[in-house]
C-alpha cells in the first residue's frame, strides 16, 4: 500500500507560483511512476503531468506545458509540481497519482492507470 498525501495549494494572483508537493509512503517510491491531475468544479478529472520511474520520462497536457514542471526526489520520497504563470482556468483540486512499474506516457495521463490516490489540495487562482 502506497498513501499519497499533498500539500502546497493556496490562494495566488494570476502570474504567480506554487509548488504543490506530494508525499508517499512506502520504501519502493522509486520505482512508482507518478502522476498529477486536477479537477475544477462541474468537471471531469484532467491529465497535468506524469512523470515515469524508468527512463525519466515527464508528459505535460497542452495547457500547462511550459508553465508547469514536474520532478521528484526519490530520498525524500517525494514529488513535486512546480506552477508558474498561473491562470484563473488552473483553479483546481489537485491529485496526485501513483502506480507501480513502467507505463508509456500515453497511460500515465489515464486516471484509470493509478492504483493510488492522494486527497488533493485546493489551488485558486484570482484574475
Amino acid at each position: 500500500q502506497v498513501q499519497l498525501v499533498e500539500s502546497g495549494g493556496g490562494l495566488v494572483q494570476a502570474g504567480g507560483s506554487l509548488r504543490l508537493s506530494c508525499a508517499a509512503s512506502g520504501r519502493t517510491f522509486s520505482s512508482y511512476a507518478m502522476g498529477w491531475f486536477r479537477q475544477a468544479p462541474g468537471k471531469e478529472r484532467e491529465f497535468v503531468a506524469a512523470d515515469s520511474w524508468s527512463g525519466r520520462r515527464t508528459s505535460y497536457a497542452d495547457s500547462v506545458k511550459g508553465r508547469f514542471t514536474i520532478s521528484r526526489d526519490n530520498g525524500k520520497n517525494t514529488v513535486y509540481l512546480q506552477m508558474n504563470s498561473l491562470k484563473p482556468e488552473d483553479t483546481a483540486v489537485y491529485y496526485c497519482a501513483a502506480v507501480a512499474g513502467d507505463y508509456s506516457i500515453a497511460a500515465l495521463s489515464t486516471t484509470r492507470t493509478y492504483d493510488y490516490w492522494g486527497q488533493g489540495t485546493q489551488v485558486t487562482v484570482s484574475s
